[in-house]
This record gives C-alpha cells, structure tokens and sequence, in this order.
C-alpha cells in the first residue's frame, strides 16, 4: 500500500526521517476492520512522532496519522476515532493507562487503507465532506471535551484560546462561539488575529497582550510560551484547560498565584467515542465547520509536514487519497 511513514527519528530536523512510498500490507490484528481512507488530517503529535516522542523505536517504520475518514468494508461512510483502549478496559478510554493512538503500536492512517478495531468507527454524518471529517477524530475532538467535558464555562462566560491558528485553537473558537462563549484569543500574527475574528471570536490580542478584563477559562496548548500570561488572565477561582505544550512542557510555575488566587489547572487528552459521536452531532445541528487550510494529495505530504512545523498553519492540513476525496 502507498502510504507516508518514519523510518528514523531525529528530533533537530524531523523531516529527515519521514518518507512517502510503498509500505508492506499489515496482517491485521484480531477484530480489526479495514477501512479505505477517502482523507486525513496533519496534527502536531505526528511532528513529535517524528522525534520519537511517544512512538518507540522498536515499532519503526511506522504509518503516521491519527484522523481518516473513508469507507468500511460493509460500504458505509465513517470515521475513524484514534484512541485505543485495552480489550478489557471499561468506560473512558482516555483514561485507559495502556491506551494508544494509531501510529504509536497500530498502523496510521495516512495510507490508501488503515485497520482499526470495529468499535472505533462511528457513521460520518452526510453533511460533512471526507475532508472535513477527516479534521474531527484528534483537534476537534480535543477541542470539544476542552470545552464541553473538562471546563465549566457557561454560555455567556468568557474564555481565552492561546494561540489562534492551529488546529485545536481553531476548533475551540469556532465551537465556544456556538456554544454561547464570550471567547478571545491570542496570536503573534495581525493576520490570525483577525481570521480568528472571522471564525467567532469576539476579539483577538497580541500574544501576551494585557487584557480588558480577567477570563474565566483559559485554553492552552502551546505550553512554556503563553503559561505565565495563562495565569494571569484568569479571574479568581478560574481554571487552565491544558491539552498539550508546542512551545515545551517546562513552564514557570507560578505556584504563588495558583494558591492565592485558588486556580485551576485541568488536563485534557483527546476524547471517547461518545464525545466524538456528540461532537459530529453538534456541528450538524450548529452549521461549524472545520477550516482547513490547504488540502494535499498524500504523495505530497511532506509539504504539509514542512508547513505545520514552520508553524504558517491556520486551521487543518488534509491530505487526500486519488483525485478528490468527496
């Protein structure tokens, strides 16, 4: 199968070790269905896999890619949610201490085909295109229990999204505005700032910027670079919903401010089944849609790659399988 892969890592220049070609077919594991991937989308955890962080050795050469959308053996339009849980392991499978991701122990999906336990896929909805399906399974999925599982903000409550651009960010300005959040972000880039406004946010600051008043929420997922300015946007008894640190994992800690002002700070990691089924469900019904940024064949693929980690990305990278991926 045709398909874009690691086959070494190096963490200083990542895209060393990413390659697009012929990959042997896999013998698929017990009570795994194949699916044909009609598209797929770029996330940050696949730029770490390419260092090697969170993706072993022993397991290289390894399929890259999280997210597909396509179509099972029976036929039916779906989509593929990435979080693997042990056979055994009952309820949240986020909270699964052997979970897995595709492209960790199980193939990715950026391939023609991708093998995923039966109960990972979930109906695309038929208003969605595959390409905006594809964005769905890991940063809107992300997004959507940031927002509506681990955070407390009630519609009319104000919310700030570090980092407008990618694609968590993006999805969180885009799904808080239909929920009835008053929401801000942050960019270092005028003109994210102002297509962060024409997603649905009701303003957009300077990274770091001073703010007309303290938020209740704060959403992060940039790390070392915006936690300081994080904390100290929030009101008194308000919460961080981390999900991730692109710029580092090592921030200040500021503990002085967490005790005094009795902050929150919440983890987030990806989301169930359920959440993402919801999720589809809520966008039909809203009329949100995921922007994408630029749409690729996977032949060329490490354009993408090279995009995401120069960090000129607003919104998705989809790759796409044949001509079109409607």
């Amino acid at each position: 199968m045709h398909a874009v892969y690691v086959d070494s890592f190096a963490p200083e220049d990542p895209l060393q070790g990413l390659k697009v070609g012929e990959f042997p077919d896999p013998e698929p594991p017990p009570g795994f269905k194949k699916v044909m991937v009609k598209a797929s989308a770029l996330n940050h955890h696949d730029l770490w896999s390419l260092r090697g962080v969170g993706l072993g050795g022993e397991n290289l050469p390894m399929v890259l890619g999280c997210d597909a959308a396509g179509i099972d053996e029976a036929g039916n339009e779906v989509l593929v949610h990435s979080v693997i849980s042990s056979p055994d392991w009952r309820g949240d499978e986020t909270l699964d201490p052997k979970r897995t991701l595709l492209s960790e122990k199980y193939l990715g999906t950026f391939a023609d085909t991708v093998w995923v336990p039966a109960g990972n896929l979930i109906p695309k909805p038929p208003e969605f295109s595959f390409q905006q399906a594809a964005c769905l399974p890991t940063s809107w999925l992300t997004a959507y229990r940031m927002l509506f599982t681990v955070a407390d903000a009630a519609p009319g409550s104000t919310v700030l999204v570090q980092g407008a651009g990618g694609g968590v960010a993006t999805a969180l300005i885009s799904l808080g505005n239909a929920a009835g959040l008053r929401v801000w972000a942050t960019s270092r880039s005028e003109e994210k700032q102002r297509r962060a406004i024409e997603l649905g946010a009701t303003d957009a600051f300077d990274a770091g910027a001073r703010l007309p008043e303290r938020v209740d929420v704060v959403f992060d997922s940039v790390g070392e670079a915006t936690w300081s300015h994080s904390l100290k946007s929030l009101k008194p008894g308000g919460a961080i919903v981390t999900c991730g640190a692109t710029s580092g994992p090592q921030p200040p800690s500021d503990l002085n401010r967490v005790f005094f002002r009795q902050l929150r700070v919440l983890g987030s990691t990806m989301g169930t089944r359920d959440e993402l089924h919801r999720l589809t469900q809520f966008m039909a019904t809203t009329g949100v849609r995921p922007h994408i940024d630029s749409e690729l064949h996977m032949s060329e693929a490490e354009q993408g790659f090279a995009r995401m980690l120069e960090g000129d990305v607003f919104g998705k990278i989809v790759f796409h399988n044949g001509r079109s991926a409607l």
